[in-house]
């Protein structure tokens, strides 16, 4: 008896279980999406329940010719150039330090993890206060000899608003990425240090032979993950700089809430947000060929 149609039937059940989903992310994902995509090339000329006009390259055109972009653009460049090294290596270097076997080890991972679950709202009214005029820093410095203080998040003649504004993204990432470094750390076999420790490699020379080799594919994750979030970065900056002082803290994703949210430009800011996406469409295209490329390796290795 032929079974043929019978496993076609089965070969559509897990894609009838797909279509809820799908139709979900349809509504909710792909067609905004498009519509966004569409609303480019367009512009309301009056009121926004008019039917848009359409209007060619003209938002790319003002776009090329915005200096506040630029300028935001070159503000999240910086900041993924300063955020996501960071949050490669220390997470790791703390998940060597929590992976050991010690009595009350757990209570050191609750802490490195409790910045993660805070609120960002909370932990930027919360460093907000840190950094006042009045603030902890400040009257730390005061008391070291520095009367003026430091403007931490209103200096308008340099980049220090941004730096502190990373201070508080890499405070709460630290113990999220910590953790995904713990779980990979766990997964090494401890027969394999043993090993390591008969030709010599002691201390902290075992993790440059054995950790950091068979963590590789978790640095690509974190890096890939950290360079992603740190480019559409915009809780940090709304709640403790609005983009201030003279956009020195503005970046790409707050650019676009403003020219939607309180100017109204909506085609415009659908236009900042296409760049945005091919931003990181391309982060995402170099974590594909990273983790081809590392899966390549690793069958060429064993």
């Amino acid at each position: 008896m032929n079974d043929t149609p019978s496993k076609f039937r089965l070969s559509w059940v897990p894609y009838a279980f797909l279509l809820p989903a799908l139709g979900i992310l349809t509504l909710t994902v792909f067609f905004p999406a498009f519509q966004a995509f569409s609303l480019s090339f367009a512009r309301y000329e009056r009121m926004l329940n008019d039917p848009p006009t359409w209007i060619g390259l003209a938002n790319f055109e003002r776009l090329l010719a915005d200096p506040v972009f630029w300028q935001t653009l070159r503000n999240t460049l910086l900041y993924l150039i300063g955020v996501v090294p960071i949050l490669v290596f220390l997470p790791l270097f703390l998940a060597v330090l929590v992976n050991q076997k010690l009595r009350g080890i757990h209570w050191f991972r609750m802490y490195f993890f409790t910045p993660v679950v805070i609120s960002m709202v909370v932990a930027g009214i919360a460093w907000n206060a840190l950094y006042d005029s009045n603030g902890v820093f400040n009257q730390i410095l005061r008391a070291l000899g520095w009367e003026s203080g430091i403007l931490w998040l209103t200096d308008p003649h340099s980049n220090l608003p941004l730096y502190s504004v990373m201070v508080v993204t890499i405070w709460k990432g630290l113990g999220y990425y910590m953790v995904i470094y713990l779980a990979g750390l766990q997964g090494i076999p401890a027969e394999l240090y043993e090993a390591a420790a008969i030709d010599g490699s002691v201390g902290w020379r075992k993790h440059w032979d054995i950790t950091l080799p068979l963590m590789r594919p978790y640095l690509v994750l974190v890096a890939v993950i950290s360079a992603i979030s740190a480019t559409k970065v915009f809780d940090e900056v709304y709640v403790m700089t609005q983009g201030g002082p003279g956009n020195r803290s503005k970046t790409v994703v707050f650019y676009m809430y403003e020219q939607a949210f309180r100017h109204f430009e909506i085609t415009y800011a659908c236009t900042i947000g296409l760049v945005l996406f091919l931003l990181i469409f391309g982060l995402a295209l170099l974590n594909l060929y990273l983790s081809n490329r590392q899966k390549n390796y690793a069958n060429l290795r064993f």
